[in-house]
């Protein structure tokens, strides 16, 4: 067996010592665990992708990713649709994936046990504008927030929360035009989601009925409200009741298309595009496989 870990570390010099300590940790546990493999650290966006594509490429069995959302999403969108496994080392501030698979979450030795020695379980992977997501993806408020806090310097729940308030405050919600088979709809939504999971992440869930491998997506639509409506029912995002919200609409879906009257910015799993004015969605039923089962 052969692994690559791919590690993504915190920006900042006054952070090398962590990187190092995370580099020696990962190869610590691939001695111990009597498994051939290489570490690397990625130096830029996109960086994880193309590690994980070098290490695909050579059969690897698993790919592990260390670090938050984006980083597993640049990796999981590689690993996808190949033979080698996906593991996870839980390192951002939102861990929405490994959360939704019971990962843990606060002893990176431990998860690089399971990520290298898991058994794996195949998940879907979604698809927006023609890049996969794994988590949630969307259109509208979540697409316009993931904007704001990738600019962020410093992270956390409470920066989070009060950008959130703050841009809330000021959003203008769009229409939109949302086509399932042959049935479409005109809507002024807030939010227009695609959920693979229940959550964005730190427990903030769009789509409390969503599994990661039944083969669908959850469509999430969340009306346009005033922005003190909106704060208020906010709290139901960590309760897992957004579904009580009057007018919001959730859909079991395969396929969707999301069109508007102008450019689309759309997210996939926190990490920002630029589309057309037309994007489409659909599922990749058990696509993926990531290790996250008990270990020997």
């Amino acid at each position: 067996m052969r692994a690559g870990i791919i590690i993504n570390p915190i920006a900042g010099s006054v952070y090398r010592r962590h990187t190092d300590a995370r580099v020696a940790l990962a190869h610590d546990v691939l001695r111990r665990c009597g498994i051939e493999g290489d570490v690397f650290v990625t130096m830029r966006r996109g960086h994880a992708r193309e590690l994980s594509r070098s290490c695909v490429d050579r059969a690897v069995d698993t790919v592990v990713a260390w670090g938050g959302d984006g980083t597993v999403n640049e990796v999981a969108s590689e690993v996808a649709f190949h033979s080698s496994a996906l593991g996870i080392v839980p390192g951002g501030s939102g861990n929405g994936l490994a959360r939704e698979l019971g990962l843990p979450q606060r002893d990176p030795a431990r998860s690089l046990m399971t990520a290298l020695q898991g058994e794996p379980r195949a998940i879907d992977a979604g698809e927006l504008g023609g890049r996969l997501f794994f988590n949630v993806a969307g259109v509208g408020l979540d697409a316009h927030l993931a904007a704001v806090f990738n600019s962020r310097t410093t992270r956390g729940l409470c920066g989070y929360m009060g950008s959130t308030v703050r841009e809330m405050l000021a959003y203008e919600s769009s229409y939109y035009i949302l086509r399932v088979s042959d049935v479409a709809v005109s809507q002024k939504a807030l939010i227009v989601a695609l959920a693979n999971t229940r959550q964005y992440g730190v427990n903030v869930q769009i789509a409390p009925l969503a599994r990661p491998d039944d083969g669908l997506l959850e469509l999430v639509v969340l009306p346009s409200v005033s922005p003190l409506v909106a704060l208020w029912h906010g709290r139901r995002l960590l309760t897992g009741t957004v579904h009580e919200i009057p007018g919001v609409t959730m859909q079991s879906v395969r396929a969707v298309d999301i069109a508007s009257d102008s450019l689309l910015d759309f997210h996939v799993d926190g990490e920002v595009f630029q589309g057309r004015e037309t994007l489409s969605a659909k599922v990749h039923p058990g696509a993926l496989r990531v290790r996250c089962g008990t270990t020997s």
